[in-house]
């Protein structure tokens, strides 16, 4: 018998840049080489496979064995790859010329190294808006994969989803194939014969059908249980014989032969969307709350079925909005790519052309998507990836600086809105750190980046409510004392005990020179609690202005606001130095002060990049005794300087005090979740120097802070690894 249904089998392997080699390894080795060990035996099964870019990187360096072997499946017909973004990049969060930068760049890459014609490609995380179709046919793709809420969102009824449809934008014509949902819940979790028996059905209704799966490789090994289920129960197996055993009405193929053998179904406009679940990821935290409870209540009715189509919740680009901190890597990636391209049009000298283009593949790495948001598992909150987002436009910064003709010790300072807030910052660069300070807000010094080792140490992240920490307090004390504890009925996992006494969310920004008015005499646990402000500076509007010499760049910020019931004036000047490149120079001084009344002033500063709980990253005192790791909770009592180290970096961060301080400090962690469960995650290490005073006559009082950073442990690393070896000097032999 003819075929009747097409089914087309669409994976997408992803890991993101800065993932752990670990992780990547173990995906490998669970996932992505025993399916091909499985779709070997099955030679008249093809199958369509999307790898990004920054996993296809790392197999072709870890495991070029897999991709000699995924070329020899592309060059036999059996599977077809997509392109895309080649980052991993969702669309609505980078440039139109990234995205057709990005997209071409590895379809070229992608028809190079395995020796085919890419036609199609993968819409990371499914993000659509509909000016999307036009650059993706204009980077030359054909096709692509969305989801079937995405037209029905549109408006088209179940029965119209089972061909491609047409959609254009300007004219520019693509091709876009329906990914079923209920493909994906079947796909692997239940029996093969589920999917047989769904895919008959849709037979016996419709001719010539398109159904199309389109999910996560990982489903098939990584995620928690799938490797039991897919290979050691041989789901995979049982799934492609029962394909090849129903070939005569079922004919599993790809995306290329549907598009030349079927006429598209008809034309469509698709409203911006994605997967169901993002769109409720989105939304605020307590909306998220709201909508579900909505859903539940419209799912009683009778005729549910008919409107649930037209029920949509968020929209991407407002994670951006949800996480100030996205945004912050947003604002900071659309700088250096109008940099980059205004750079490459500015200059014909090939060796500034060559370090411009160094910069847009660090620029590129840095727009992988997965930093960027937060659903169900970790995203923004895993601070390894954050800080690769941030090494990778270190790195650019740097480059463009050199292409520039930047070379030795210089320092600028400039104005202009940074994070697009409408207001203006304060951008500070040298050749040894980059630092951004928002007036707007509180004068934070919101960013500081160490060019050396590519770190900024305030990729930092607040504690803030998430729908799933009351999922967390509803199974409190169900963790074992030494964690990693389940609940059996909701099939909760808790990674450490106890974490709903963890659970805590911050009053102000966990940035630097965050400015407080204490209570006097208030302790470090009501601090820690983020209680006692008297004051209104930690986010109020400063003031500000430049000064600028050959040597030397200053941003001073004033305001004047309140303490408790008194007026008085606060003025900070944040300097960077010729003379020393690595330091921030920072002067407080407090103005209009009530005399003779009892102060607490302190100014927090936050540290990011730094892992807490190892004995090589360290607090340590004015002598320079150890006080403990970066987990520590510390109150000292009055020094004049006070330091965080990282050996593992190669980083001394120290704190001089013109006055001497007492000092808190108070790790800043995060309750997330993740694939493996619920867990504790170290985001910053607060340090809070704080004076006692009793306010002078006059009203007046200052202090200078020097805020230096040393990195000659980790630059003496490279040399070391750059340096020939004696045997190589000597030209000895074994």
């Amino acid at each position: 018998m003819a075929a009747r249904v097409r089914l087309i089998l669409t994976l997408h392997n992803h890991q993101p840049i800065g993932n752990f080699d670990g992780v990547f390894e173990n995906a490998y080795r669970d996932s992505y080489s025993p399916f091909l060990d499985v779709l070997e035996e099955f030679p008249e099964l093809p199958v369509v496979l999307h790898i990004s870019g920054s996993l296809l990187d790392w197999l072709t360096e870890h495991h070029p064995e897999y991709v000699a072997r995924v070329k020899q499946l592309v060059q036999r017909g059996q599977v077809e790859l997509l392109g895309g973004p080649y980052y991993e990049s969702i669309l609505a969060c980078i440039p139109r010329r990234d995205r057709l930068g990005q997209i071409r760049a590895y379809k070229q890459h992608l028809e190079q190294l395995f020796e085919t014609q890419v036609r199609g490609m993968w819409v990371p995380e499914r993000v659509w808006e509909q000016a999307f179709a036009g650059d993706i046919a204009e980077a030359g793709m054909e096709y692509t994969l969305l989801d079937d809420s995405h037209f029905r969102n549109a408006g088209m009824n179940d029965d119209e989803l089972y061909s491609y449809q047409l959609t254009e934008e300007d004219g520019r014509l693509l091709k876009v194939f329906a990914g079923g949902e209920r493909l994906r819940y079947l796909i692997p979790y239940r029996d093969p014969q589920e999917t047989i028996n769904y895919c008959r059905e849709i037979a016996e209704r419709f001719s010539n059908a398109v159904l199309v799966f389109g999910d996560d490789g990982e489903k098939f090994g990584v995620w928690p249980g799938s490797k039991d289920l897919v290979f050691r129960d041989q789901w995979l197996r049982r799934f492609f014989t029962a394909l090849r055993d129903n070939r005569d009405w079922l004919q599993v193929t790809t995306m290329a032969e549907t598009v030349d053998h079927v006429s598209p179904g008809g034309r469509v406009y698709l409203p911006d969307a994605s997967y169901r679940e993002m769109t409720e990821w989105a939304l605020p935290t307590d909306k998220q709350g709201h909508f579900r409870h909505l859903i539940r209540e419209q799912e009683q009715r009778h005729d549910w079925h008919r409107f649930k189509q037209f029920v949509r919740a968020g929209f991407w680009r407002n994670f951006l909005v949800k996480y100030p901190e996205a945004n912050e890597m947003y604002s900071r990636m659309l700088q250096v790519s109008r940099r980059v391209e205004e750079a490459a049009a500015s200059t014909d000298d090939p060796e500034s052309m060559r370090l411009i283009e160094d910069a847009r593949v660090e620029l590129y790495q840095a727009q992988c998507n997965c930093p960027y948001w937060h659903g169900a598992f970790g995203g923004l909150y895993l601070p390894h990836l954050r800080n690769a987002i941030y090494s990778k436009l270190i790195t650019a910064d740097t480059l463009l600086e050199r292409a520039a003709g930047r070379r030795g010790q210089w320092v600028d300072i400039q104005a202009d809105d940074f994070n697009l807030d409408a207001r203006k910052e304060l951008r500070l660069a040298g050749d040894r750190m980059i630092g951004y300070l928002a007036p707007g807000r509180g004068g934070h010094l919101y960013e500081l980046d160490v060019r050396t080792i590519q770190v900024n140490l305030l990729a930092t992240l607040n504690r803030r409510p998430e729908p799933y920490h009351d999922k967390i307090r509803q199974h409190a004390g169900q963790a074992s004392s030494t964690g990693g504890g389940v609940d059996p009925n909701g099939g909760i996992c808790f990674k450490q005990p106890d974490l709903d006494q963890k659970l805590q969310y911050d009053n102000w920004p966990r940035k630097s020179l965050v400015d407080h008015f204490f209570q006097p005499g208030l302790l470090y646990d009501a601090f820690a609690q983020g209680h006692g402000e008297l004051g209104d500076f930690c986010e109020g509007v400063y003031q500000s202005k430049l000064r600028r010499s050959a040597d030397r760049v200053e941003a001073c910020m004033w305001r004047e606001g309140k303490l408790g019931p008194f007026g008085c004036k606060l003025t900070k000047t944040v300097a960077l130095d010729l003379a020393d490149s690595g330091t921030l120079d920072v002067v407080y001084t407090l103005e209009n002060l009530p005399a003779n009344v009892p102060i607490h002033f302190g100014v927090e500063f936050n540290f990011a990049a730094m892992p807490a709980g190892a004995s090589d990253r360290y607090y340590y005192g004015e002598s320079g005794q150890s006080l403990g790791t970066l987990d520590s909770r510390l109150s000292t009592s009055n020094i004049s300087r006070f330091g965080l180290v990282d050996e593992w970096l190669g980083i001394d961060v120290a704190l001089e005090s013109s006055q001497p301080a007492s000092f808190w400090t108070l790790p800043i962690q995060t309750v997330s979740q993740s694939e493996s469960g619920f867990e504790l995650v170290h985001q910053s290490c607060a340090v809070v120097p704080h004076w006692q005073f009793v306010a002078p006559a006059d009203g007046r009082w200052t202090v200078r802070l020097c805020l230096s950073i040393d990195t000659t442990v980790s630059q003496a690393r490279a040399l070391a690894a750059l340096r020939p070896s004696t045997r190589e000097l000597t030209g000895a032999t074994g």
